[in-house]
């Protein structure tokens, strides 16, 4: 049976986990967070998230002070905050940014991927686009065509729309290109086109085996679809009340919501 003493790293999902509706992080849960690191606990911030938009939340938290870590694109960079070095880096392959852009064409929806800070796309105007330019404080670059602007290796790329078109397409991806990328939606609305083999969970053990720890010491909260695979790997797996059902049966523990201090709830539970 694992001990609370045995906890030694928290991994934290930042939408709909870390952060309020607001997308921001509550006084009480970083006041509450920073006494955790404090006493020696690693904090992983882990998210779908280009690493420039975690940034601003490892900043807020002290993360590089603490020597905490940044996962960010799903598990496809892991940074060490403290020294900037990218200890992790899995990259999808440049093969696969014609066809996803032509799938995601074909179905009527709309496709983007990252350059250093920003965010590219041909598509004009989409509420989906500028929520992802909203959550990582990135701005839009729009570009003529997007296969002649992306020609290189990519952390990911995103396919964007409606929950309904992307249920469908999700599927016919994962039977066309399942076995060359990791294909999966982080909302309804977003679907993640991933290296091969690339999860949080799988990436996390990676960072497990640096740091000579075991998936016995790690706390995982989330509340989304690419939470699923680190939340059943932890010793403890948490689900935030605001997850999905699928996520919450997953869970060892489901936690207070992200509005009402879910993540501050966890610590001094099981750390503090």
């Amino acid at each position: 049976m694992i001990k609370s003493s045995d906890y030694k790293i928290l991994v934290l999902d930042l939408d709909g986990t870390l952060t309020n509706k607001k997308k921001e992080i509550t006084a009480r849960t970083k006041e509450t967070l920073i006494k955790a690191m404090e006493k020696g606990i690693v904090v992983v911030l882990a998210s779908g998230r280009p690493t420039y938009g975690i940034v601003p939340l490892a900043e807020e938290i002290g993360l590089a002070e603490y020597g905490g870590y940044i996962l960010s694109f799903n598990g496809g960079t892991i940074i060490n905050w403290a020294t900037k070095e990218v200890i992790f880096e899995k990259l999808l392959d440049k093969t696969m940014i014609s066809p996803s852009y032509e799938m995601a064409k074909k179905h009527g929806v709309d496709i983007v991927s990252y350059i250093n800070e920003d965010i590219v796309t041909e598509a004009g105007e989409n509420k989906y686009i500028d929520y992802e330019a909203f959550l990582n404080k990135m701005p839009v670059r729009r570009v003529e065509s997007f296969t002649e602007e992306i020609t290189g290796s990519v952390n990911k790329c995103l396919i964007v729309g409606d929950a309904d078109h992307l249920i469908n397409l999700e599927e016919t991806m994962k039977t066309a290109y399942g076995s060359e990328m990791n294909i999966y939606r982080s909302e309804p609305f977003f679907l993640e086109l991933m290296p091969h083999g690339i999860d949080k969970a799988a990436s996390l053990g990676i960072l497990l085996d640096k740091l000579s720890m075991s998936k016995d010491n790690m706390i995982a909260c989330g509340d989304g679809f690419n939470d699923l695979s680190m939340i059943k790997f932890a010793g403890l797996g948490v689900a935030m009340e605001n997850a999905n059902d699928t996520v919450k049966e997953a869970a060892d523990f489901i936690t207070l919501s992200n509005e009402e201090d879910g993540v501050a709830h966890v610590i001094e539970k099981y750390l503090l």
